[in-house]
């Protein structure tokens, strides 16, 4: 859909939805990944501006099973928000009458998302100090809200999560030793099971708006399931989200001590160092294999793109990753 026709159609959604006439201003592109468009712009409302961010499933987008649809998604940011989490608000949800298909507007946060900037620019000296910290006691909010607000998500166990793990990496019929290796030592390193509560799924350096203070905002929601909170504890302290500072193993800015500590002291469950540590391999096995399909994705020619074959070559720097990690369990 070219702009202009995007512009049209979005000051008749903005104008049912905010309630008065909206003129639609500054509507630009921004980068939001392969599963959905996103879309910067201003709803000027009389002597009111609103500063949106638009989400929207991309064209001829398929469901997946595996990632959230936009209404959904939204559904999960507004339980999010009235749990105390940080994130934007929702401003209004498009339906079938909008014709600009599935998604929704949310509030702009200033901030930064981009990590290389949060991990190296002196502007964020400050929050890279207390972030680490933050993440746990945002973490120990998401995981305890209120299922009973949520919609009907995805429940995923522990056994449920590594077994779909073995299917995804069958699909290539790629022969990884290292990765069949850690399949068999997450089948017999399985943490027990505990009560399922809400995973961002995501929750990484890259999806943050940051700002001199610290968070702002917690983005990227579409892989939000019911499971085990510890896999969001490992998934940041994944070496990939580290983006080159290997020592600090939250995020590349904090201590697992910190994100421990965060987290136990805004009421989280007593956190398991070793449920933490199957979760970082878990995790790291999981992007392992993410690089694979995203590089065939180029290969196969469903979309040709010099990142994705890049980020296909990096499937080797997770097998170093899970080397490292299983050694340390020796």
């Amino acid at each position: 859909m070219k702009q202009e026709e995007l512009a049209r159609i979005l000051s008749g959604a903005a104008s049912q939805h905010l309630g008065e006439t909206a003129v639609i201003e500054g509507l630009r592109p921004l980068s939001g990944g392969a599963s959905s468009e996103m879309w910067s712009f201003v709803a000027l409302c009389g002597d009111t501006r609103h500063e949106l961010i638009l989400r929207l499933s991309p064209p001829g987008g398929k469901k997946d099973g595996y990632r959230l649809d936009r209404l959904t998604e939204a559904q999960v940011l507004r339980a999010a928000e009235q749990g105390g989490v940080p994130v934007p608000s929702i401003r209004f949800i498009l339906n079938d009458d909008d014709e600009i298909g599935p998604g929704y507007a949310m509030q702009c946060v200033p901030g930064e998302t981009i990590a290389r900037k949060i991990l190296r620019d002196d502007e964020y000296a400050r929050a890279r100090d207390i972030m680490a910290r933050q993440c746990g006691t945002i973490l120990a909010g998401i995981h305890a809200v209120d299922t009973g607000l949520l919609p009907p998500l995805k429940k995923q166990t522990t056994e449920a999560a590594v077994k779909e793990l073995y299917t995804f990496l069958d699909i290539f019929g790629e022969k990884h030793p290292v990765f069949e290796f850690t399949l068999r030592w997450l089948q017999d390193h399985l943490p027990n099971q505990g009560e399922l509560r809400l995973v961002h799924g995501d929750f990484r350096n890259g999806n943050f708006i940051v700002g001199p203070d610290g968070i702002q905002a917690v983005l990227d929601w579409e892989l939000a399931h019911l499971g085990d909170p510890m896999e969001d504890l490992g998934w940041i302290c994944v070496n990939s989200w580290r983006f080159g500072n290997i020592d600090l193993p939250v995020g590349g800015f904090g201590t697992r001590e910190d994100l421990f500590s965060g987290y136990e002291e805004a009421g989280g469950v007593p956190v398991d160092p070793e449920a933490v540590h199957f979760w970082e391999v878990y995790g790291t096995l999981k992007w392992g294999i993410a690089c694979i399909m995203q590089g065939f994705t180029h290969l196969l020619g469903m979309k040709r793109s010099v990142e994705l074959a890049a980020i296909g070559r990096r499937t080797s720097e997770t097998e170093i990753d899970l080397l490292r990690l299983l050694k340390e369990r020796e």
